[in-house]
C-alpha cells in the first residue's frame, strides 16, 4: 500500500517538470524568433541605407524615389521629381566628384523605425569637402523600409527651398621658364572656337556647317555632335570645341570665338617629353590624390607632372547656402586663392631647340650639360609630339598617328637606358689607369679585326672596325678599339673593374624631377663569364645607362676626376662626388680624346675648329641576337668643351645604319655651343 502511495505522489511532479520544460522551450523559441525577426528588420533598414548612399556616390539621383518616404518628402514641400531635380542641380552646379561615405550606422529607435547616421566627403573645384554629418530616420512603409527625407540630407544646414551657390576665383598655374626667364610652359590668351547651336541652321544647312567647322578646326563631326548633345546646351549656348593657335579671321556659319587663357608650350615638339603637358582632372586623378579639386587641370607627364603641386596652386572661392530669395544663410566651403609657383629650370631655350632640330625626326636624344655646375642645358628626344594639342584638345586621328608611330614619340629617350657603346671606354680607361693595370704608353700588338682570349671562348670573338698595331691608349681611344679595351678589362679583373664602376652612379636614383631607372652594370651582381666582363669594358654586355646618366658620369673628365650630379632647377645646389677617378687619369683620357677631332683620321674630325679645343669620343652599340649577324646599331657622340669646360654633349641616334650617325648629324649643335656657351 505504501509503495502504491509513493507512485501516486510522484506523478504530479513529473507532469509539473514536463510542463516547465515545455514553457521554457516555447519561450526560447519565441525569443529566438523575435531576435531573428529583429535582425531581418535591421537588415532591411540597412539595405535601404546602403542603396541610398550607393546611388548618392554614383550620383544616380533618379533612383532615389523608390527609397524615400513620399509622405515625408511632401511634408518638406517637395515631391519625388523635385528631389531628383534638386540634387542634380546642386551637385552638377558645384561639380561634385568622388562622393564617399563613412561612419555609417543604422540603429534601432522604436518599433519599425531606425536612426540612420553617416558622414560624407566629396571633391569640388575648391578641393576636398569633408566630414559632413547627417542624421535621419528610416521607417517601415508597407512592406519596405524607406528613408525620411528632408533638404538637410543634401547638406546638413539646408532647409525648405534653400539653394547652393558657388563662386570661383581661379588660381593661375605657375609658369615653367628657362634659365633666362623665357617661357617653356606659359598661360597665354588664344581664340577658343565653338558653336552656337541655334545659329547652325536646319537640315542640310546644319550638316554642312558642322562639316565646315570640322574641316577648318580638325574636330571630328562625331565629337562636335556629341558635345552639342550635352544636357546643359541650349540654342543660344556657346559650346567650346577647340583652341586655335593661329589667328581666326573667318568662321563658318554657326561658329563663334572668344578669348581663353590656355596652357601653351612655345617650344612645341622640341621640349615635349621634358616639359610635358597638362590635362583636365579626372576621377582617376582624384582616386590617386583625394585632395584634388573636381575641376581644373593637372600635370599629366614630364615636369608639368613632377612639379604639379607647386605649379597648380589652389583655386579660391566659396560655396554657400542661400534661402529662396537669395539671402545668405551659411558657408559650406571657403578657400583663399593661392596662385601656383614659377619654376625656373637650368634649361636654355635656344640650346634645347638646337638640340632637337639636329634629328629631323630621326629617333634619338641629345643631352647638353654644364659639367662644372651640373646644369642640364638641354634634354631633347626625337621624334616628338605637339604638347599644345595634348593639353588643349587633340583629334583622335592626330592621337592615333602618335600612338601608332613605331618610333614612339611619347618616349623620353634622354631618360631611357641603353648600352652606351664605345663612349664608355673612357670610363674603363680611367679605372685601368688608376688601378695601374693600364699603362698609357704601352704598345700592344693586336693583329686582325677579331680576337678571343683562348679556345674556351668557343666561337665568340671581340671585333674591331679599324686594323692597327701596335696600339696604345691614345690610338685605342681615337680608333675606338674594342679589342684593346676588352684586353685591358680582363687584365684588371672583375673585382677591380667593379670597384671602379661603383664609384660612379650605378644603382643610384638621381635627385632629378625626371623619372628614370638607375644605371645598371649587369643583370646580376657578378658577370659570371669572362666574355661578359670583356664586353662590358667596351660599353656593351648588359650595361644600361640613360643619356642623362652618361653625361653625368663623363663630367669626371672636365673636373679633374670629380663627378658633378645633374640638376634641372636653377636655384638648386650643385652636388658633387669627389675623387671618382684621379685627376691624372681624367686629364690623360680627355687629352687623348682631343685627337678624335684634331687628327685628320679621327672619327670626329668633321667638327675640327682651329679656334676651339673640343674633345670627343664616338660610340656604337650593336644589338643583335647572335654573333656574325647584322644587328641594330645605336650611335653615340660624346663632345666636351676643353676651351672653357662650359659644356658637354651626349648625342644618340637609334638604328644608325638607317638613320645616320650621331657624329654626322651633330655639327650644327656643336658649332652653336662653341659660339654661344662660354
Amino acid at each position: 500500500m505504501e509503495r502504491s502511495k509513493k507512485k501516486k505522489s510522484n506523478k504530479p511532479v513529473i507532469i509539473a517538470v514536463s510542463s516547465a520544460v515545455a514553457v521554457v522551450a516555447l519561450a526560447g523559441g519565441y525569443f529566438a524568433y523575435s531576435s531573428w525577426e529583429k535582425r531581418q528588420e535591421l537588415n532591411e533598414a540597412e539595405k535601404s541605407a546602403k542603396a541610398f548612399l550607393s546611388h548618392l556616390a554614383k550620383q544616380e539621383f533618379d533612383k532615389f524615389p523608390e527609397l524615400l518616404n513620399e509622405s515625408v518628402v511632401k511634408e518638406s514641400g517637395y515631391d519625388n521629381a523635385k528631389v531628383v531635380e534638386k540634387y542634380q542641380t546642386i551637385f552638377s552646379g558645384i561639380q561634385a566628384e568622388g562622393i564617399k561615405s563613412k561612419d555609417v550606422k543604422v540603429v534601432h529607435d522604436k518599433e519599425n523605425q531606425y536612426t540612420f547616421t553617416y558622414k560624407l566627403a566629396m571633391n569640388t573645384p575648391l578641393g576636398s569637402l569633408e566630414n559632413l554629418s547627417y542624421k535621419t530616420t528610416i521607417k517601415k512603409a508597407g512592406d519596405r523600409y524607406k528613408i525620411n527625407w528632408a533638404p538637410n540630407l543634401i547638406f546638413p544646414e539646408m532647409s525648405g527651398q534653400d539653394k547652393v551657390t558657388m563662386g570661383i576665383d581661379p588660381a593661375k598655374r605657375g609658369e615653367i621658364v628657362d634659365r633666362k626667364g623665357e617661357g617653356l610652359a606659359v598661360n597665354q590668351p588664344f581664340d577658343q572656337v565653338g558653336i552656337v547651336p541655334g545659329k547652325l541652321g536646319e537640315g542640310q544647312d546644319k550638316t554642312n556647317n558642322i562639316k565646315a567647322f570640322s574641316e577648318q578646326f580638325r574636330v571630328s563631326v562625331e565629337d562636335i555632335e556629341q558635345k552639342l548633345k550635352q544636357e546643359w546646351v541650349k540654342p543660344d549656348s556657346f559650346v567650346p570645341l577647340a583652341i586655335s593657335f593661329d589667328p581666326v579671321t573667318t568662321l563658318p556659319q554657326g561658329a563663334a570665338s572668344q578669348d581663353a587663357i590656355v596652357r601653351y608650350y612655345p617650344l612645341k615638339e622640341a621640349a615635349a617629353q621634358l616639359v610635358g603637358y597638362v590635362g583636365n582632372i579626372t576621377a582617376e586623378d582624384i582616386e590617386k590624390n583625394p585632395t584634388l579639386s573636381s575641376a581644373g587641370v593637372i600635370g599629366k607627364v614630364g615636369l608639368e607632372q613632377a612639379y604639379d603641386k607647386q605649379l597648380r596652386g589652389q583655386d579660391g572661392g566659396n560655396i554657400t547656402i542661400v534661402d529662396e530669395q537669395g539671402n545668405f544663410r551659411s558657408v559650406l566651403q571657403k578657400i583663399d586663392k593661392k596662385d601656383g609657383e614659377k619654376i625656373q629650370l637650368t634649361i636654355d631655350k635656344n640650346v634645347q631647340s638646337q638640340a632637337y632640330d639636329i634629328f629631323n625626326n630621326r629617333p634619338g636624344s641629345a643631352v647638353v650639360m654644364d659639367p662644372q655646375q651640373g646644369d642640364l642645358l638641354a634634354a631633347a628626344s626625337s621624334p616628338s609630339f605637339n604638347p599644345n594639342k595634348m593639353a588643349n584638345g587633340i583629334s583622335q586621328a592626330d592621337y592615333d598617328a602618335y600612338a601608332n608611330n613605331e618610333n614612339l614619340p611619347f618616349t623620353a629617350r634622354f631618360a631611357t637606358g641603353y648600352a652606351p657603346g664605345s663612349t664608355f671606354k673612357t670610363i674603363t680607361g680611367g679605372i685601368g689607369l688608376d688601378a695601374g693595370t693600364l699603362k698609357p704608353d704601352e704598345e700592344i700588338e693586336i693583329s686582325g679585326l677579331k680576337w678571343q682570349k683562348d679556345a674556351s671562348w668557343g666561337d665568340y670573338f671581340v671585333t674591331r672596325v679599324k686594323e692597327a698595331s701596335p696600339v696604345n691608349l691614345r690610338t685605342a681611344l681615337v680608333n675606338s678599339d674594342n679589342i684593346y679595351f676588352a684586353q685591358q678589362t680582363l687584365r684588371m679583373g672583375e673585382d677591380t673593374f667593379r670597384k671602379g664602376l661603383d664609384k660612379f652612379i650605378f644603382g643610384e636614383k638621381l635627385d632629378l624631377a625626371i623619372p628614370m631607372n638607375p644605371a645598371q652594370i649587369s643583370n646580376e651582381d657578378k658577370f659570371n663569364s669572362e666574355i661578359l666582363l670583356a664586353d662590358t669594358g667596351y660599353g656593351q654586355g648588359q650595361l644600361l645607362v640613360a643619356p642623362i646618366q652618361q653625361a653625368t658620369m663623363y663630367t669626371v673628365f672636365q673636373n679633374e676626376g670629380k663627378l658633378v650630379y645633374p640638376k634641372i632647377e636653377l636655384n638648386k645646389e650643385t652636388k658633387t662626388k669627389e675623387n671618382v677617378i684621379s685627376s691624372n687619369a681624367a686629364n690623360t683620357i680627355v687629352t687623348d680624346l682631343l685627337g678624335s677631332v684634331e687628327d685628320e683620321t679621327g672619327y670626329v674630325h668633321n667638327m675640327y675648329n682651329p679656334d676651339f679645343s673640343l674633345a670627343a669620343k664616338t660610340g656604337t652599340a650593336e644589338i643583335k641576337e647572335k654573333q656574325d649577324t647584322l644587328g641594330k646599331e645605336n650611335s653615340f657622340l660624346l663632345a666636351m668643351d676643353r676651351s672653357h669646360n662650359k659644356f658637354s654633349a651626349m648625342i644618340m641616334v637609334e638604328d644608325s645604319r638607317k638613320n645616320d650617325t650621331a657624329t654626322n648629324i651633330s655639327k650644327n649643335l656643336i658649332d652653336y655651343l662653341e659660339a654661344n656657351i662660354k
